[in-house]
């Protein structure tokens, strides 16, 4: 395990996957990530990459041959070396091997790079395509956070704060994990979204091209919560494990397969295009409060 702190906070992340398992307020002696009780969920805050979601048939095609990866890629349960670090500040970086060209046939540089300022985490992926040709990839992040957050108040005193009003329609997943071709409405127009377990119980809640690039998380019965700001990625999952005590927000560049796709990656929706010799940035925020 690695740690950085400041006078604020002190987060600590795992190698395997360049997970983040601990993000502790030093001044409220708060946790506020969810500590994986495996009853439930087994993970804390994986990284999605080179997909996000579910293949069709796992599943999907490059200059005419199949390649096979499971629901979020490999790089959540790949080794990631520390390539630079400071008190406040840490860099993993994952490589592609002959390993991964087995099931993803492109050579790159993944790096996730934490940083703490003050009374926030600033998460950055980067990616790198030192190659002659193309690369194609799709990131996102799966971080959850505990609900109730503070003793004495409970899952349903919660709610999620969006930064703008929603038309929150959402794009329902099969049971193969695949995403349907039409919405479906939801909540209708409104910025806030009641927490209660029975949400998840058929899995994500997962909306495109919100307005909002701000989401928080509240109580009424608490001042403690968190903000998440993820400008720049057009695609948002909510999750929380059946009856567990947490909530997944979600940011992702890259979506799972609808159930029309043809399966071929250079057209998967949400794909990013990464020219030789190039490199590509985005990050997500916390605000801990």
């Amino acid at each position: 395990m690695y740690t950085i702190e400041n006078e604020l906070l002190k987060i600590t992340i795992n190698p395997k996957g360049a997970e983040l398992s601990s993000i502790f307020h030093k001044q409220y002696k708060l946790e506020y990530l969810w500590q994986a009780d495996p009853a439930y969920w087994a993970k804390k805050s994986p990284v999605l990459f080179p997909i996000v979601g579910t293949l069709k048939q796992n599943t999907y095609y490059f200059n005419n041959k199949a390649y096979h990866l499971s629901r979020h890629g490999f790089a959540r349960d790949r080794s990631f070396i520390v390539s630079q670090q400071q008190e406040d500040a840490i860099t993993f970086a994952l490589t592609s091997d002959m390993e991964s060209l087995e099931i993803y046939p492109f050579v790159f540089e993944f790096l996730i790079h934490y940083q703490l300022q003050d009374n926030r985490v600033l998460v950055t992926y980067e990616v790198v395509n030192p190659a002659s040709e193309d690369l194609y990839f799709s990131v996102g992040g799966h971080p959850a956070f505990n609900v109730p957050l503070v003793p004495d108040t409970t899952y349903e005193d919660y709610f999620l704060q969006f930064e703008k009003t929603e038309m929150l329609n959402v794009w329902p997943i099969t049971a193969d994990g695949l995403i349907e071709d039409r919405p479906e409405p939801f909540l209708g127009e409104t910025d806030a979204l009641p927490l209660k377990k029975s949400l998840f119980y058929k899995d994500a809640l997962v909306f495109k091209h919100l307005q909002s690039s701000r989401i928080s998380l509240l109580s009424a019965k608490t001042e403690h919560g968190l903000e998440m700001a993820f400008e720049g990625f057009p695609f948002f999952g909510i999750w929380g494990a059946k009856d567990a005590n947490f909530v997944c927000l979600e940011p992702w560049c890259g979506i799972a397969d609808p159930v029309s796709t043809n399966q071929q990656l250079p057209y998967k929706e949400g794909i990013i295009k990464l020219s030789t010799q190039s490199r590509w940035k985005q990050n997500w925020q916390l605000t801990l409060f």
